[in-house]
């Protein structure tokens, strides 16, 4: 796997652990600090395509995998990311990849994840009278349709 050879040559320590799924989707681990810098080689260097960013509650932390394409081997890495539950944030990718604003705005409004430096954060798919503090995406147990937390 050439790509995958060439991810731990660019990336280097920065990857913290490698999930080979397959040989056409394959899973690198990074830290939250680093997740700009890898984005910028993924994306700008190795000319990966940007094909969406998924957010998930793992119930003890929050997961982010920003997917990219490497077309022309029909191969998809995803550099994924784990955020703690208390104040979850990350650097927002905005200035490196055009577009992804949206799905980091997503993100913040359904789950709380904070995005610094991103350019607006304001509500998305939720009316803009919302209740703060409740995001419906968050896995904690809901009594009266409030957050637990």
């Amino acid at each position: 796997m050439k790509v995958l050879e060439t991810l731990k040559e660019k990336l280097g320590e920065r990857i913290k652990d490698i999930k080979i799924h397959n040989e056409r989707r394959i899973y690198l681990t990074v830290e939250a600090g680093d997740i700009k810098e890898c984005a910028k080689i993924v994306f700008r260097e190795l000319d990966a395509r940007y094909i969406i960013a998924s957010g998930a509650d793992n119930f003890d932390s929050f997961e982010i995998l920003y997917h990219f394409g490497f077309d022309s081997i029909g191969t998809v890495i995803s550099l994924r990311v784990f955020l703690a539950r208390e104040n979850p944030g990350i650097d927002s990718l905005s200035d490196v990849i055009p577009g992804i604003s949206y799905i980091e705005r997503e993100m913040w409004e359904l789950l709380g994840i904070n995005f610094a430096g991103h350019p607006g954060l304001s509500h998305f798919l939720l009316r803009d009278d919302w209740p703060e503090g409740n995001f419906p995406l968050r896995k904690s147990i809901k009594t009266d349709g409030a957050n637990s937390e």
